[in-house]
């Protein structure tokens, strides 16, 4: 009796979905940004210039990204970054180095100058806007509210403080310098911002021990 054949799995073939993603397009699209914002404006930016300054096309930029906002959006993001402000048990040191993490970003790169013209921008787009905020603005700003809801804990801020007005204070004149460029950004900014935020909210025997430190001659 013939034994019958033994079963085996169809095989079966993947088909081509369109030209594979260039993965390198993210970084060249970055670049191409800040390079062209170095002798330029934001309101000079194009899709067309950005893509030939990235050494592709439109519609592969148009594939990644819906609009020339979205491309700064990322660009933004990939130059500042959304370190979060660290958290070691010590307020001062720890607001002193969220803020000058982002200063050292603005203050090195011309993507500050995108800044007033992108914001107006995202007004017209809510999701870029949303996207904005949620992966900048508040992935930046929780980090940092933590720091002072660990600080308050341990006794080191007064608990009453308005917390969205604290980190609004914290992060103001780094960004009314960004967008206005009346003053610099310098080297010192986050630390006098840091120190003049918290003589407001500091509990006093903070201040007296931060003094204390301060008037302590060194080692």
């Amino acid at each position: 009796m013939p034994q019958p054949e033994p079963h085996t799995a169809p095989q079966t073939r993947s088909l081509p979905h369109g030209r594979p993603r260039d993965a390198t397009i993210d970084a060249r699209a970055t670049e191409a940004v800040i390079s062209l914002l170095e002798t330029g404006q934001y309101r000079a930016l194009t899709m067309e210039n950005v893509a030939a300054a990235a050494g592709t096309s439109k519609p592969a930029l148009r594939r990644r990204w819906k609009s020339l906002p979205g491309i700064v959006v990322h660009t933004l993001i990939s130059v500042l970054g959304t370190t979060p402000t660290p958290d070691t048990g010590c307020v001062h040191c720890d607001l002193v180095s969220g803020i000058s993490n982002i200063a050292d970003g603005f203050g090195n790169s011309p993507i500050t100058r995108a800044l007033p013209g992108l914001l107006a921008d995202l007004e017209a787009d809510p999701e870029l806007r949303e996207l904005f905020l949620r992966e900048y603005f508040e992935a930046r700003r929780a980090t940092t509210r933590t720091v002072l809801e660990h600080a308050i804990e341990r006794g080191d801020l007064r608990a009453e403080l308005d917390m969205e007005l604290t980190l609004d204070l914290l992060a103001a004149p780094l960004y009314y310098r960004a967008f206005f460029g009346h003053q610099p950004i310098d080297a010192k900014l986050a630390e006098r911002t840091v120190l003049s935020v918290l003589t407001g909210i500091a509990d006093p025997s903070w201040q007296e021990r931060h003094h204390s430190e301060q008037d302590r001659p060194p080692s």
